[in-house]
């Protein structure tokens, strides 16, 4: 079996452990539009998968760095909604002022040549941790409505 075939099986429960997962993300430092961006960004793995005694669900982080400028960028935009108040949102033009390089900051970001270079290693080790935990949740889901173990045996034939 393919991973898609061991991920396809577990959609479900997925859904049952977004629900209970959004007290969580409302905990938190993450929004609900950076939580739905992060989880973008991750594929989950079936670890060990031959080892019944050993097998876990982890999750592959390593795309999470490219999105992290644009959990940045959401974040902003909630401040500056925020202080602008609910009836700002559609406004007078928007983006004019100092921001009217945005275009520009987003393209040379995507280039990576914008910013400070560096990534936030605050936000990707909180990222981390997040997807980590859901991981978890989703096994703990698998293993207590008795799935855990064709999941794990399908990950295994892939």
């Amino acid at each position: 079996m393919s991973e898609s075939d061991w991920t396809d099986l577990v959609v479900g429960e997925r859904m049952q452990v977004d629900k209970k997962f959004n007290e969580k993300v409302a905990a938190s430092h993450f929004s609900s539009q950076q939580w739905n961006l992060v989880m973008t960004a991750v594929e989950f793995e079936v670890e060990n998968a031959d080892d019944p005694e050993q097998a876990r669900i982890v999750p592959d982080t390593s795309k999470v760095e490219t999105i992290l400028p644009e959990l940045e960028r959401v974040e902003q935009r909630r401040s500056m909604a925020g202080a602008g108040g609910p009836g700002d949102a559609g406004g007078s033009g928007g983006s004019s002022g100092s921001s009217g390089s945005g275009l520009f900051d987003s393209i040379k970001d995507a280039l990576g040549l914008g910013g400070s270079g560096g990534i936030d290693r605050e936000q990707l080790a909180a990222a981390e941790e997040m997807t980590q935990m859901y991981a978890d949740d989703l096994q703990e889901k698998l293993e207590a409505k008795g799935k855990w173990d064709t999941v794990r045996e399908a990950a295994s034939d892939g």
